[in-house]
């Protein structure tokens, strides 16, 4: 559970890099303000209140504040209807995930905040 190691684990960091560069760069280019990208981009981190409940709660929210689909979805719907506000919003939440993923701080497992699909992180590490 959650060994991704050697060179699979950094090409899989190295995806979250050109993720982030590339939300960065698509956002710059619309020049959307950078006022509100420094507002929202923490906002997917709220998810981490699930696991004020459980384990269990606190992966499935984290996982769907930082799963690609949403993100990809929300892009894609603001650029088929010309919706500048969902733009935006898919913008930043795929710069956050890309930032998490180029970090270490991959999807979450039920047995604890630490177990990712990108290996352990934090405490679990030591384990």
């Amino acid at each position: 559970m959650g060994n991704v190691v050697g060179a699979v684990r950094w090409t899989l960091r190295a995806e979250g890099a050109a993720l982030f560069i590339a939300a960065l760069c698509l956002y710059a280019n619309f020049e959307f303000s950078w006022l509100t990208f420094a507002v929202l981009f923490l906002i997917p981190d709220l998810s981490f209140l699930g696991y004020l409940i459980n384990n269990k709660v606190g992966a499935i929210a984290y996982n769907c504040a930082h799963s690609l689909v949403g993100a990809i979805l929300i892009l894609g719907l603001g650029f088929f209807n010309e919706v500048q506000l969902l733009q935006l919003l898919g913008l930043i939440w795929l710069a956050h995930i890309g930032f998490d993923r180029l970090l270490g701080y991959g999807l979450k497992y039920q047995r604890g905040f630490g177990y990712t699909h990108l290996g352990l992180i934090g405490k679990a590490k030591n384990i």
